[in-house]
């Protein structure tokens, strides 16, 4: 899409854009099933970025397997590369992640992850599309 002013998408635009997975979770905050999406064990060299408009979200270097069975990186890229609000949604008080570019919903951030950012940045696989280094 190039020079795609992604935040002045319309809905219909972006259904056509992404796969129905795709929108559900980026246009709609949803969540995948744990251990369900492609991401989660992919262990390859390379670099995640937002499957919504493609702008380099996680380093591969920065993912660890934290048992739950979504993609997690304990840093960004960049953190102006995300979108941090709070999200009081399932009763519970949580951070979500969006991209800053389009505003697609990514996941959830934790305190809980290794050192030294002690984050954990939680994914969906389908929000994500991985890039193997070359």
């Amino acid at each position: 899409m190039g020079e795609t002013d992604w935040r002045a998408l319309s809905e219909a635009e972006w259904r056509a854009w992404l796969t129905p997975a795709q929108y559900q979770i980026l246009r709609e905050k949803g969540t995948e099933p744990a251990f369900g999406g492609d991401l989660w064990d992919q262990h390859a060299p390379g670099v995640y970025a937002c499957a919504g408009c493609g702008q380099e979200l996680f380093r591969a270097q920065d993912k660890f397997d934290s048992g739950t069975g979504w993609p997690s990186f304990s840093d960004a890229i960049a953190r102006e590369r995300l979108e941090l609000r709070e999200d009081k949604s399932l009763l519970m008080s949580r951070t979500e992640v969006r991209c800053a570019r389009c505003g697609g919903h990514l996941g959830h951030v934790f305190p809980d992850g290794p050192p030294p950012t002690n984050l954990r940045f939680c994914m969906n696989s389908a929000a994500l599309s991985f890039k193997p280094q070359t």
